[in-house]
């Protein structure tokens, strides 16, 4: 039986976020994690050939570099060897006619490209940038605070008086609107719709659903501003660096460590015990799980309110991913030169085609033409494969957690996600891609498909293969994530707090969550 000030279980960027900064504070840090890596979804690994450094899960820090966590622990992790390498083509598009668009790192350049596109579309892309820019206090502080705390308050109340009731409810009536609505009003380009109709599936939504017109501005806003950074040498430079801080203040990790229980006397946590019955004090806990696995498996029924329980329950998922990686003795040739430069490109016949195949995932089917994210890491870091090859990864957000069969009709998927199946739809990715870049079957030296049930099993936390640990519909956002009874990162039990992507803010590689609960924790 050890004792430790604290206790993180799972070891994804929430939780490393929050131990290093409370170790950084004096805590006696341990984070448990279940799996034999550290990390969650940040895993470097040459899974193809040897020398093929392939992300295999997320692969991109944008939202992490401009987080909180990040503005305080900068020093620390560059000290510690990280180094961030970064393109100013953040993104781009390909449409199924072969034209293309991309997104610059630099508001001019983009008004002109938008306006050689279409005229006017720049134009207007400049003046949806400046009315973003104009209301982005109040976003930024309800993304990086607590959705009820004083601070967002403050900045509503700001808002509200600086824009009168009217203004202000035309503001938030925007905010809720669903992407295609942002995008049908500020452009008439179809493909620079299709350039950005796609990453609100980073998100976890559709095009349709509402609230995504704030989310997509959100993203474009900081695509333009970040770019695209990823850690030279792979996202696990960025566990390396932190998991040094965390060390080097006498915390600790244990790796194949699955937490069992979570100890709680007098409504106060006490601590946890693991599978093989070894249990670890603590005066906090920090529970990087769903509200299932929370509510449901690592508390006894006793500590459970029944409106909590009842809402753990009823939390729901999203959409399910596949990850596809592939080993290439040459990079990707795309017609367009600005592609190559690209950090991630989708390949979509725009919003219609967004729309589509979010439909059939939703209904179980296997997509038709489902969006292809394509990710370009050695296109700016050639350190992660042998000199003149290439990685490429692959993410498939379409795919239905309850497979029941393919929008075409022609893979059988009587069996679920067999192997068959998986490389079949992994075939038909491949067909596509090559309608765009030639000879590229020829440059495959490898490749490795990760279905939705194979994610799940390297991450509980990925349920059926939703990459984002829940859906980020509007009943599950801001205030309702992941349910309404606390505010904050707080549970019924006294000292235990909720982190992780099934919580405010969301998933996105950001780490805000565990800043927020070391924020938030008292003492």
């Amino acid at each position: 039986m050890k004792r430790f000030d604290t206790v993180i279980i799972g070891s994804g960027i929430n939780s490393l976020t929050a131990a290093a900064l409370l170790a950084k504070k004096g805590q006696k840090v341990l984070v448990l994690e279940r799996s034999a890596w550290i990390g969650g979804c940040i895993r470097t690994d040459e899974i193809t050939l040897p020398g093929f450094k392939h992300d295999v899960f997320s692969g991109w820090h944008p939202l992490f570099v401009t987080g909180p966590a990040y503005g305080e622990l900068k020093d620390d992790l560059h000290q510690n060897g990280l180094e961030y390498v970064n393109t100013d083509v953040p993104t781009g598009v390909i449409l199924p006619d072969q034209r293309s668009a991309v997104l610059y790192n630099n508001r001019q350049k983009n008004i002109e490209a938008f306006n050689r596109l279409m005229p006017g579309d720049g134009d207007r892309y400049q003046e949806a940038m400046k009315y973003f820019e104009a209301n982005s206090e109040m976003i930024f502080t309800m993304f990086g605070n607590e959705p009820i705390s004083w601070a967002a308050i403050q900045s509503v109340l700001r808002s509200l008086r600086s824009k009168g009731v009217a203004e202000f409810t035309r503001h938030v009536g925007s905010m809720v609107a669903p992407t295609r609505k942002w995008l049908d009003l500020h452009f008439q380009s179809d493909a620079i719709k299709a350039l950005f109709a796609p990453w609100i599936l980073h998100t976890g939504v559709g095009p349709d659903d509402a609230a995504g017109s704030i989310m997509a501005q959100l993203i474009v806003f900081t695509l333009e501003a970040a770019s695209m950074p990823i850690p030279k040498g792979g996202g696990t430079e960025l566990v390396k660096a932190i998991m040094k801080v965390v060390i080097d203040n006498g915390g600790e990790f244990i790796t194949n460590a699955q937490v069992e229980q979570i100890l709680v006397e007098n409504g106060r946590v006490k601590g946890v015990q693991t599978q093989d019955k070894s249990e670890y004090l603590a005066q906090y806990v920090l529970a990087n799980v769903t509200p299932q696995q929370l509510y449901e498996k690592l508390l006894a029924p006793e500590w459970v309110p029944q409106q909590v329980r009842k809402d753990a329950r009823n939390y729901q998922y999203g959409r399910a991913d596949m990850q596809i990686h592939y080993a290439l003795d040459r990079p990707l040739d795309w017609k367009d030169e600005e592609l190559k430069r690209a950090a991630i490109i989708h390949l979509t016949s725009g919003v219609n085609g967004v729309s589509q195949s979010v439909t059939e995932a939703v209904n179980g089917l296997l997509p038709r033409e489902g969006t292809i994210v394509l990710g370009q890491h050695t296109a700016y870091d050639p350190s992660r494969a042998p000199e003149g090859k290439h990685t490429l990864w692959i993410q498939l957000q379409e795919m239905p957690r309850n497979l029941a069969g393919d929008a075409l009709g022609e893979i059988d998927t009587t069996g679920g996600y067999t192997d068959q199946v998986v490389q079949a739809y992994a075939d038909r990715i491949e067909e596509r891609i090559s309608q765009h870049v030639p000879q590229f079957k020829e440059s495959i030296l490898k490749r490795v498909a990760i279905s939705p049930v194979e994610l799940e099993r390297c991450n509980p936390n990925l349920v059926g293969g939703d990459p984002y640990s829940g859906s980020s519909s509007v009943d599950q956002f801001l205030f309702f994530r992941p349910g309404t009874g606390y505010k904050r990162h707080e549970t019924p039990i006294r000292n235990l707090y909720h982190i992780g992507a099934s919580t405010h803010p969301g998933a996105g590689l950001g780490g805000t969550s565990g800043y927020l609960a070391v924020k938030a924790m008292k003492g």
